[in-house]
C-alpha cells in the first residue's frame, strides 16, 4: 500500500508538543530513561510520514521518557524483512508500521511481540485499531472524487451514480487492480456496505462488464490518479483520499465523495524477540494518545484511530479526514482477511478480464 503513503498537504505543523495525558497515565511511561539506554529505531513509510510522525510521536516521546527515537524508511512491503530479522535475531529496527494485511501475515506466523495495551487504557480507540500485538494509528480510504466544474447541478454521490453513464456522462477512471474495484462494482450493483463480504465475485465481474466500455483510463499509480483528476483528463475517478485531498489543496475543482468509501488502517508492530521490546512497547502505547494523534493530521490527510483526537482537530481539517464521524459512518472497512485468501486468484482473473 505504499502508494497511499503520499503527502496530502504542504501545511506546516501548527500545534505544539502537548497531549501526553494517555502517556502520563501509563505506569512508568513518564519516567526518565537512563542515559545508557540506546536509541529506539522506528521504521515508517518515509516521505511525509517522517516529519509528521516526528512532531506527533518521536520528539514528544523522547521528551516524556528520555528515549531517543531514530526513524528510518521501511520497504514498501516489510513482511519478508520482518521475518528475516526475527529468524536471524539481527534486529535493524525495533518498531515498524504495518498495514492490516502485513499484520495478519506476521501474526499468523507468530512474529509479533505483544504490545500490552488493554483497551481500557485507550478508550477512544476504534475497535479495529487495536489487537494484542498491533496498534493502528492512522486510517486511509478509497473514495470517489469528481470535477465540480463538470457537474454543476446534480452530482454523483454513489458508485451506482459512477456506473450511471446516462445521467452522469463524462470520462471515468478506475484502478487497474481488483482490490477495491471489485467492491465498488458490487456497491454499484446494489450490494449494501454491510453485506459486501464475502465478495460475490461473479456479480462483481458482471457489474464491471457494464462499466468497462466507459472507463477512459485504468490507473496504476497514486501519482497518476491524482494527475488525471487534477488536470481534468477525467471527470470522475476512484482513488485514495490522500491523493484526492492533494488536488483539492492544490486548488483543483475536485470534490471527495465519502459515501460508500472503503477504509483501512496501518499501525505499529514489534518484531518477536526484539531486545528493545520494553522500550518499543512504551513507544507504541504512547502513540495511542489522542492528543498525539491529532498532531499528525495537520500534515497527513489520514484519520486518527483514537477518535478522541477530534477534540483537538479544527472542524475544517476534521472534515477532510476519513475517521471524522460524519465521514466514517458512510464507509466500511476493507476486509483484508478476504483478500489475503483470494488476492492471487482475483488478480489473475482481473488481469485476464481487463485484456478481453
Amino acid at each position: 500500500m505504499t502508494e497511499r503513503f503520499d503527502p496530502v498537504s504542504r501545511r506546516m505543523l501548527l500545534k505544539g508538543m502537548g497531549g501526553l495525558s494517555l502517556a502520563a497515565s501509563m505506569p512508568g511511561l513518564a519516567s526518565r530513561a537512563s542515559a545508557a539506554d540506546a536509541p529506539l529505531t522506528v521504521a515508517d513509510p518515509g516521505g511525509p510520514y517522517g516529519p509528521a510522525y516526528r512532531s506527533a510521536f518521536y520528539d514528544p516521546f523522547e521528551k516524556a521518557t528520555g528515549i531517543r527515537v531514530v526513524n528510518v524508511a521501511r520497504e514498501a512491503e516489510p513482511t519478508a524483512q520482518f521475518k528475516a530479522m526475527v529468524e536471524t535475531k539481527a534486529y535493524t529496527w525495533d518498531v515498524c508500521t504495518l498495514t492490516l494485511s502485513a499484520r495478519d501475515i506476521l501474526e499468523k506466523q507468530k512474529l509479533l511481540e505483544p504490545i500490552d495495551l488493554p483497551p481500557a487504557q485507550a478508550p477512544g480507540l476504534m475497535a479495529e485499531g487495536l489487537t494484542p500485538v498491533w496498534l493502528g494509528v492512522d486510517v486511509y480510504s478509497t473514495i470517489q472524487a469528481f470535477r465540480t466544474d463538470r457537474f454543476k447541478g446534480k452530482s454523483p454521490n454513489s458508485w451506482a451514480d459512477f456506473w450511471n453513464v446516462a445521467d452522469f456522462p463524462g470520462r471515468r477512471s478506475l484502478r487497474k487492480n481488483p482490490i477495491d474495484t471489485l467492491e465498488q462494482a458490487l456497491l454499484a450493483d446494489g450490494v449494501a456496505l454491510d453485506k459486501l463480504y464475502p465478495l460475490d465475485v461473479e456479480r462483481a465481474f458482471r457489474s464491471l462488464d457494464r462499466i468497462k466500455p466507459d472507463v477512459a483510463v485504468w490507473w496504476t499509480s497514486g501519482a497518476q490518479s491524482s494527475q488525471l483528476i487534477q488536470s481534468g483528463e477525467v471527470d470522475m475517478i476512484a482513488l485514495w483520499n490522500a491523493r484526492a485531498q492533494a488536488t483539492v489543496d492544490g486548488g483543483a475543482p475536485v470534490k471527495i465523495v465519502w459515501n460508500q468509501g472503503l477504509y483501512s488502517i496501518e499501525g505499529w508492530g514489534i518484531p518477536k524477540g526484539c531486545p528493545r521490546a520494553d522500550a518499543a512497547r512504551r513507544f507504541v502505547r504512547f502513540c495511542a494518545d489522542p492528543k498525539q494523534q491529532a498532531l499528525f493530521t495537520n500534515v497527513l490527510s489520514y484519520g486518527p484511530t483514537n477518535l478522541d483526537a477530534y477534540r483537538d482537530i479544527p472542524a475544517a481539517r476534521a472534515s477532510t479526514l476519513p475517521t471524522a464521524p460524519e465521514n466514517l459512518k458512510l464507509m466500511t472497512i476493507a476486509r483484508e482477511s478476504w483478500w489475503s485468501v483470494n488476492r492471487a486468484a482475483m488478480t489473475e482473473r482481473f488481469n485476464t478480464w481487463i485484456l478481453d
